[in-house]
């Protein structure tokens, strides 16, 4: 019997962080293979939630509706407010 008193610490935010900074990085190669200003297609989608702004290349219409876009949002802003 194992007797562990120890606190393990779970930081959803980073697993969720790390997510959504793996989910961009896919579409972004997706839309720049394709041709597209990969910008301005996700802030399209973003704005919009139109997912006709994602090509479906590489299945990125479907990996970028894993995650809610105002938690796309949100990861955007922190990032650029952490830069500063």
């Amino acid at each position: 019997m194992n007797n562990n008193d120890s606190t393990i610490k779970f930081n959803v935010d980073l697993d969720k962080s790390k997510k959504v900074r793996e989910i961009l990085s896919e579409v972004f190669e997706a839309l720049n293979e394709k041709g597209y200003n990969p910008i301005s297609q996700i802030v399209g989608y973003i704005i919009s939630g139109d997912p006709t702004y994602i090509t479906s290349h590489n299945n990125a219409r479907s990996i970028i509706r894993r995650v809610e876009r105002d938690e796309i949002l949100e990861e955007l802003l922190k990032n650029y407010l952490n830069q500063k």
